[in-house]
């Protein structure tokens, strides 16, 4: 395909002004959703009216699209935010493979393979949504797919091929040589502006990741053309807040949550999570720039212009996990063009958007240190005044679990064997209880902006984690199937093998029936789908691993899991290659009763608005329901809840992302539940909301997938009857 990057004469002025920034008026026109999450200012809201307070309880199904790839082992999911422009969607399946439908029936017009996955096992990936360009002439779907950036002919789905090479760029491209090697992904789309696409990524949180340097390609060739390194260089700002010598081992502080634009200013931000290894940093003593940052470029060169840490040194895997949303306050009587960034632990920042300077004072509050042997701690953390938090933080023996009296002493026996309380609460030992947990707080499906009710709109989790540290040095034989499995494989796939955690991980149980020894060893070494690659065990420990892996049934017992196998289990722990640090995590573990329910008392998720100009909390109601428990005539005790709210001009903000299967629509002004449907599956994914030839529409992937509950396959749109 011949790239179009000259106008001719007769071309009319506008289409070359638009043309210049890649964008043209359909693309901000409110009928479209033509950004990930809605527009370049992520604000996750739609000026639509149609569809008001007044009558928004009579919406209907009105098409339903099965993207195929249904997984019948419940791993797959669709996080996936759709695009719509002119009338035609475009959006990804469990698999992320791409597609085109028409928007107003659902009627697929192509679909697109990467193939960038074949296994059964690991064989799932998660994309959160697409990029949409044109220049009034072309028009293009760029996304991420596993390790590469594809980019598409939107019209027909085929790649063009001057993009890169075959029409994909290699994620890996601008993080190192060493990084050729190692883990890399995205799951979040780019944003594009002027002829360039701005990338993050996914890195391991493991030892040995990849750095999570900023990127920005070329959108007609695919050439890299600037890099900003999360991780300073010498001689360069930021590099003083970590130690002279930095271990080659450590990497991420990487944007894996998207981005945001101000194509005015010529400005993006950023968001990073943190540095790895993610819950021991006595490696890197400092701070660690650029981890845990709203960073601020300059779109064009990748040059800095300024950054605010909301955590220091982080060892709870304190991410930033949305972009920041770009809106106007009214602060100390004028307005203000300002930043808002929720985090996972129930916190907001606002800042100026020029400066980076808090709108509302931050102060660096004190924090107990840690006691584990060679950790570093920084002595206080960033807390804002205002807004207050959106989420509880604190934990008290009578914030526990109401409903079942065996239960709540069950909770309170855990709480005295573990170190629990406020937030920033070191890693420890003996277990400390992380409330609100791992994932938030807020989480990725983002915050939604309402400028005509002034509001913010931010889902919460509230989940006790737990975050348990084990001493290296105390787990049996480092160089043993079972040893290496506890160092390198439990903390995603449990002590049981059975897998599910935060990263729906699958069950290795019985794995013979499914792979070999060679294909145990690809995987370990090179990663698949959630899976990142390991790179720093030795090839002996990843022997010996894979041979105990295949000596287990899919109904071995505790005891035989917990038994050492195979020959290579009978050598002395060699060192070479053992993890080096003197503590891993235990596991990603919820904390929930005997019957599946937080070890908490509700609210389990909430949705809240916050009001920005006076910095207080408007409203929060309970978001989603426990089905046992509605049966049982327990009601509104919130749930578990991943992707975002919409707000729109008619009054309402729409919010699926619960375990019970749902869509719901809530009055902006006050919260009111004004109307919810089922779902074919849970849709764990923020709506996106268009118009079609006058009529409006609400659409949303329901992937299911998470929280035990089934995979889907399909995406479902609502509209009043016609």
């Amino acid at each position: 395909m011949k790239i179009s990057r000259s106008r001719s004469c007769g071309f009319c002025l506008l289409a070359m002004l638009f043309a210049c920034s890649g964008s043209e008026p359909s693309q901000e026109d409110p009928a479209n959703w033509a950004h990930y999450l809605g527009d370049r200012a992520t604000t996750q809201y739609s000026a639509l009216q149609q569809i008001d307070t007044g009558n928004v309880a009579r919406l209907t199904q009105v098409w339903s699209y099965a993207s195929g790839d249904l997984d019948s082992l419940n791993r797959g999911q669709i996080q996936c935010n759709p695009l719509i422009v002119d009338g035609v969607l475009y959006g990804t399946n469990p698999r992320l493979k791409a597609f085109a439908l028409d928007a107003a029936t659902g009627r697929e017009r192509w679909t697109f393979d990467p193939a960038v996955f074949s296994e059964e096992l690991f064989g799932m990936g998660t994309n959160r949504g697409l990029s949409y360009w044109t220049d009034g002439e072309e028009r293009r779907i760029y996304y991420p797919a596993g390790a590469f950036l594809y980019a598409l002919d939107a019209t027909t789905g085929q790649p063009v091929t001057t993009f890169g090479t075959g029409g994909r760029v290699d994620l890996h491209t601008g993080l190192g040589d060493a990084a050729r090697e190692q883990f890399v992904v995205s799951t979040s789309p780019g944003i594009i502006f002027e002829d360039l696409i701005i990338v993050g990524g996914r890195v391991s949180e493991d030892l040995g990741a990849a750095p999570g340097h900023i990127r920005a390609f070329d959108l007609h060739t695919g050439a890299l053309r600037w890099t900003f390194k999360t991780l300073p260089d010498p001689g360069t700002p930021g590099v003083e807040t970590w130690p002279a010598e930095r271990s080659p081992l450590t990497g991420g502080a990487n944007a894996w949550a998207g981005m945001s634009l101000d194509a005015e200013r010529g400005h993006v931000f950023i968001p990073t999570g943190s540095a790895s290894y993610d819950f021991y940093g006595g490696n890197r003593p400092g701070d660690n720039l650029y981890a845990n940052s709203v960073l601020v470029l300059d779109a064009r060169s990748g040059e800095r212009i300024w950054h605010y840490q909301t955590v220091h040194h982080d060892v709870w895997d304190r991410d930033l996990p949305a972009p920041p949303v770009l809106l106007t306050v009214n602060h100390g009587g004028r307005d203000i063009e300002a930043v808002a960034q929720t985090t996972k632990g129930g916190y907001l920042f606002l800042f100026d958007r020029d400066s980076g300077t808090p709108l509302f004072p931050v102060e660096e509050r004190p924090f107990p240190a840690s006691d584990l042997a060679g950790e570093y701690s920084s002595p206080t953390q960033p807390i804002p005044t205002s807004p207050p938090p959106f989420t509880r933080q604190e934990l008290t023996p009578e914030d526990l679990y109401p409903f079942d009296t065996t239960m709540n002493r069950e909770a309170r026996e855990l709480l005295a064997r573990s170190r629990y309380g406020g937030p920033f609460l070191p890693p420890s030992e003996e277990g400390t209880i992380m409330f609100p947990g791992f994932d938030g707080g807020a989480e990725w499906g983002g915050a939604a902006w309402s400028p005509s009710d002034r509001l913010l709109f931010v889902n919460a989790n509230e989940m006790p984690w737990m975050l348990k540290m084990n001493p290296v040095e105390g787990l049996a034989g480092a160089d043993s199937g079972r040893g290496v499995y506890a160092i390198g494989c439990q903390a995603c796939h449990g002590a049981d093998l059975r897998g599910g955690g935060v990263f729906q991980s699958p069950s290795l149980l019985g794995l013979a029936d499914r792979l070999d020894a060679p294909a145990i060893t690809q995987l370990i070494r090179n990663g698949r789908g959630a899976m990142p690659a390991i790179g720093w065990l030795t090839d002996e420990q990843v022997k010996a691993v894979a041979e105990w892996l295949l000596t287990l049934d899919a109904d071995a017992s505790p005891e035989e899991i917990t038994a050492e196998a195979g020959a290579s289990d009978k050598e002395e722990a060699t060192g070479e290659g053992a993890w080096p640090y003197p503590y891993i995590m235990d596991g990603y573990k919820r904390l929930k009763t005997s019957d599946g329910h937080p070890i908490t008392s509700p609210p389990w998720g909430t949705l809240t608005a916050i009001d920005l100009d006076k910095g207080d909390i408007r409203w929060q109601v309970p978001l989603g329901e426990y089905p046992d428990l509605v049966e049982r005539g327990i009601r509104s005790t919130g749930s578990e809840n991943y992707g975002g709210p919409v707000a729109t001009a008619g009054g309402l903000v729409f919010i699926a992302a619960t375990l019970d299967e749902k869509i719901r629509a809530f009055r902006s002004r006050d919260g009111k539940l004004l109307w919810e449907a089922p779902l074919p599956a849970a849709g764990y994914a923020t709506p996106s909301v268009y118009s079609v030839s006058g009529r409006q529409y609400v659409v949303v992937a329901c992937g299911g997938g998470k929280l035990g509950t089934p995979s889907g396959d399909r995406y479902v749109a609502f509209a009043l009857p016609e």
